[in-house]
């Protein structure tokens, strides 16, 4: 389950979502309808994140979220051939599970989203939750030559950029009161591009997604290493589908207790100097 990963759905699932204009699931949330019920799946994952979300140029995903992914939708009774990825911005998650307005990604609403998509309260008002399925830290990427940044705090006055959608530099100006200049672009690619120009100072968010991109560039980024906050990655779900997050929860434990979240954590991050989580992580509820 740990490969790359084709966009592939069954004809019949296809044939379907082009009738009704909706996604390639066989369930919609109604009052007694749930993603448990399903038979297909589309998944809503990051394009452009490497080990955890990123499109391979070939038209497949491949990093830690679609195999975390996959292994849900096993669970689910949903085989690899009937699961659809698409990928996502952080600004369009809440979206793209909005059961009476959704944003169409590739002409389809998405059923899940695992896409580095931390767990906040304001999130939990639109969102059902399952997971965590891993904890991670926000932390702090710059250029290798940057020696006298060894912290958050060292950040004072300088331009950090974060991926458009994200609370990033929320966390450094209103959680810790440091005193940043924020610059937001659509994706952390777009910030890391500019890390690498010298536009900005630093990118800051969670250590797997920079980690990620640490290992694209070896030699030309520091990860700082000084972690601030918990970042909960949640499984998005449409909102009130508990049925379905208490089977995801279920999936989620399986996965650790087997060592199967291990082995997919050691796939993409060994090397990095990163110390993963190897246990179930806190659950947060799905009422």
């Amino acid at each position: 389950m740990m490969f790359r990963h084709r966009r592939t759905v069954a004809a019949a699932a296809l044939a379907a979502a082009a009738v009704s204009g909706m996604s390639a699931c066989s369930a919609v949330l109604g009052e007694e309808e749930s993603l448990v019920d399903a038979t297909s799946l589309t998944v809503g994952v990051k394009a452009d994140q490497p080990g955890l979300g990123l499109e391979d140029g070939e038209g497949g995903f491949e990093g830690f979220d679609v195999d975390v992914a996959l292994y849900i939708a096993g669970e689910l009774g949903i085989p690899e051939g009937s699961v659809e990825f698409v990928g996502v911005t952080s600004d369009q998650r809440e979206d793209v599970l909005d059961v009476e307005d959704p944003l169409l990604v590739s002409g389809r609403r998405v059923d899940m989203v695992v896409a580095t998509y931390s767990i906040t309260p304001v999130r939990k008002t639109e969102v059902t939750f399952a997971g965590p399925y891993y904890v991670a830290k926000q932390d702090v990427l710059v250029r290798s030559d940057a020696a006298e940044i060894g912290g958050v705090r060292d950040l004072e006055g300088l331009d950090v950029c974060q991926g458009e959608g994200s609370n990033s530099t929320t966390r450094i100006t209103e959680g810790l009161g440091i005193d940043v200049v924020p610059t937001e672009e659509p994706t952390y690619t777009d910030c890391i591009d500019l890390l690498r120009e010298g536009d900005v100072d630093a990118v800051s968010t969670d250590n797997l997604i920079l980690a990620g991109f640490q290992t694209q560039s070896p030699g030309e980024f520091r990860l700082v290493g000084n972690p601030f906050t918990d970042e909960k990655y949640g499984v998005g779900l449409r909102y009130g589908d508990v049925a379905a997050c208490e089977a995801v929860n279920r999936a989620i434990s399986k996965m650790y207790q087997d060592g199967v979240a291990d082995d997919m954590l050691s796939r993409w991050f060994d090397g990095t100097g990163l110390e993963t989580l190897d246990s179930v992580p806190q659950f947060e509820g799905c009422a």
